[in-house]
């Protein structure tokens, strides 16, 4: 049996994929969302099938000024917390609607970094632990189809980096997760290429591997690193031409 982890934003398709991944390993789960009473049905399948224990907690990622008090009223600082909170909302409406936009940028910035701030100093204090923040490939770089998830996403990793680099001496270990195209119900209906596609479980598997080898950064498919470098380095004059 290992150490409890603790996935934020439980009830999406890779949140559930990364909790089966972690509780077939052995680790208790506590799963966490808002309207936590959904989360009852994913707890008892965890617990049946790998025999761990599963606690279900109500956490809202936009209520930053709940995070201290979420930390602390766990029933034990997880080992491994995993953030896979996010919104991917549409560029359309976010670019007609400021309000929008900012929704956006605190579901995927602001509030899992809140979070993950408070989890980063309960386990600095301890001198252990491993937070993971699934990012996206679109924060590589700003593209017109979606540069508002894309410039939060930006952020989030930025701050994971920031956040790996503070906490490398103190025991702590931060991983950031770049999924690329996950076959998720936020992607129901869009045609994705099959070779830059990953189902869920793949993230998940890509997770555990990431924790327990302390990798620091990963694309759950290789083949993203290599796309996302001829991205990031298109001159600008040319991209703005571009339709990416």
């Amino acid at each position: 049996m290992s150490g409890p982890v603790l996935i934020l934003g439980a009830a999406s398709d890779i949140a559930r994929a990364v909790a089966r991944s972690f509780g077939e390993a052995g680790h208790p789960i506590q799963l966490a969302a808002r309207n936590a009473e959904r989360l009852e049905d994913d707890a008892r399948d965890l617990a049946t099938r790998y025999g761990v224990e599963v606690t279900t907690h109500e956490f809202d990622a936009l209520e930053t000024d709940s995070h201290a008090g979420f930390v602390a009223g766990l029933p034990a600082l997880p080992e491994v917390a995993i953030c896979a909170v996010g919104a991917m909302g549409t560029q359309t409406k976010s670019e007609a609607d400021p309000q929008a936009a900012i929704q956006i940028m605190r579901a995927n910035y602001e509030g899992p970094a809140s979070v993950l701030a408070h989890l980063a100093n309960a386990m600095e204090a301890r001198g252990s632990g491993t937070l993971v923040g699934i990012s996206s490939v679109a924060g590589d770089r700003g593209r017109a189809s979606n540069y508002v998830y894309g410039s939060a996403k930006a952020g989030f990793t930025a701050f994971l980096s920031g956040l790996r680099n503070r906490l490398s001496k103190q025991g702590v270990h931060v991983v950031t997760v770049l999924p690329g195209f996950v076959k998720t119900a936020m992607l129901e209906g869009i045609e994705t290429p099959a070779p830059l596609t990953a189902e869920p479980e793949e993230v998940g598997a890509a997770i555990l591997k990431a924790v327990r080898r302390k990798t620091n950064v990963i694309y759950t498919r290789p083949v993203w690193r290599a796309v996302m470098a001829v991205i990031r380095n298109i001159p600008e004059p040319v991209f703005k031409k571009t339709s990416i």
